[in-house]
């Protein structure tokens, strides 16, 4: 079984400061494993919600419909139910309703035994000098790689 699919959101670490990281199951339905096993998903623009009954479900995640369905395909933008221990979602909620923090997906992939599992992160968002910050410091680490580079040469 491959094994090997890793689909990440990569603006989330620059947008948002990370607190606290889970790792939920997804109850999916029909071809849509299938779509994921073959790397056709996309969780950049997705972020996790609560409904009236206190389950968790992520919002805008794309699994693009698979090619070799039939009129059974699935819906790409349909929200999807995550899959998480009772004492993990009570403590989320506790923390997105009284603090006002995001849950926001980070990364989706197949574990060893082929089911697809979603790290999720209690977040906060960045203000615009923290992400001015950053690039700064991802800046002159670079130079300094560089200058490293050039020395040992």
């Amino acid at each position: 079984m491959s094994n090997n699919i890793n689909i990440k959101n990569r603006k989330a670490k620059f947008q948002y400061e990370i607190l606290d990281r889970y790792t939920a199951g997804i109850k999916l339905v029909g071809t849509e494993i299938k779509s994921i096993r073959s790397g056709k998903a996309s969780i950049a623009e997705s972020f996790c919600e609560f409904n009236d009954n206190g389950e968790l479900f992520v919002i805008n995640m794309h699994i693009q419909e698979y090619s070799h369905a039939t009129h059974f395909n699935h819906n790409p933008k349909s929200e999807r139910k995550l899959l998480l221990q009772k004492k993990e979602l009570k403590k989320l909620y506790k923390d997105v309703r009284n603090t006002g923090l995001t849950i926001i997906p980070l990364r989706l992939f197949i574990n060893d035994r082929g089911i697809a599992k979603l790290v999720i992160a209690l977040c906060k968002g960045k203000k615009l000098y923290d992400k001015r910050e950053d690039i700064k410091k991802r800046d002159t680490k670079r130079r300094l790689d560089r200058v490293k580079k050039a020395f040992n040469n």
